[in-house]
């Protein structure tokens, strides 16, 4: 059994609270709250992507990086100020800055930006070891934090959380690890970006680590493993990767959700092959595809 942390500072509960804006739940049920990534476009210009965000039921835009998108790139090119003109244009927030290759500790001009343009979540991943079990595996992710801190301090200066992707390969790499982090990590700075894809497809499972990390629980990824994303596979088998279409039961995942009140973000995802193409052939399509996988997502609440 892995002990949870009995007791927070209330500075650092009060900073958490700032970094997770409060769930959109009611008397009537747990709703999602959706976050649109920006590389399920692909390359595709970012003033063609935003108008699309509320058709999908999103109010935040997670901006991806090459190879799998370019809209953080689009960024940098466009300028902040007219970017931030674009987020008020469709009343949308920027709700994530995904940066997974520059890694944890080559994030922290990314953290000033999210700062800047009021987005509270970074994803990335931990860096470490490979593929630690047990003991072990606790040791390297304690250490991990240690070495993290001083970027977990600048997070926590501009109200920003580093949401950490569970990655095969990769320190953070399976249910213990994940349940460590949540276990060993400050909250307010530190949190989990889940993805079941990387996981054995095991629903009950899956449902089970979601209490386990509870309220370290950042940025929740709507995607499972299907037939997989590595090689070329019939459009129709690609697709498996989308929730409702493949093989897991999203039906425990989202009861253990709603158990623990989930605030953060919800991204229904997959990876294309190769990386950078759109998931569809027209935007139109790509936002068809999400609004089916909302659907489903939302017939199980």
């Amino acid at each position: 059994m892995f002990q949870r942390r009995t007791l927070l500072t209330a500075t650092a509960a009060a900073t958490a609270c700032r970094c997770l804006p409060s769930a959109h739940a009611d008397a009537d049920g747990f709703q999602f709250r959706y976050s649109l990534a920006s590389c399920m476009y692909g390359y595709t210009p970012i003033e063609q992507i935003l108008p699309e965000a509320k058709k999908c039921g999103a109010t935040g835009i997670d901006l991806w990086p090459k190879v799998h998108g370019n809209q953080r790139e689009q960024l940098d090119e466009m300028g902040e100020e007219h970017f931030t003109e674009l987020l008020n244009q469709h009343e949308l927030k920027l709700s994530i800055i995904t940066q997974y290759k520059l890694g944890p500790f080559g994030i922290d001009d990314e953290i000033r930006l999210a700062g800047r343009l009021g987005c509270h979540t970074v994803v990335t991943g931990g860096q470490g070891p490979k593929n630690l079990k047990g003991a072990e595996l606790k040791t390297a992710i304690a250490d991990f934090l240690r070495r993290l801190e001083p970027t977990l301090n600048l997070a926590r200066d501009h109200g920003v959380r580093l949401a950490i992707e569970n990655h095969g390969n990769n320190l953070i790499h399976d249910a213990d690890s994940l349940r460590y982090l949540a276990d060993l990590g400050p909250r307010d700075a530190i949190g989990v970006a889940l993805a079941p894809y990387h996981l054995p497809q095991n629903p009950e499972q899956i449902a089970s680590l979601i209490e386990d990390v509870g309220d370290s629980l950042s940025v929740f990824y709507a995607w499972q493993h299907g037939r997989g994303s590595t090689k070329k596979l019939p459009k129709e088998q690609e697709l498996l990767q989308m929730p409702g279409r493949g093989d897991l039961d999203f039906a425990p995942l989202v009861r253990s959700l709603a158990r623990i009140s989930f605030a953060g973000w919800t991204e229904i995802f997959m990876h294309p092959v190769p990386r950078g193409v759109p998931i569809l052939d027209s935007t139109a399509a790509v936002t068809e595809e999400i609004n089916r996988g909302r659907r489903y997502l939302e017939s199980l609440t």
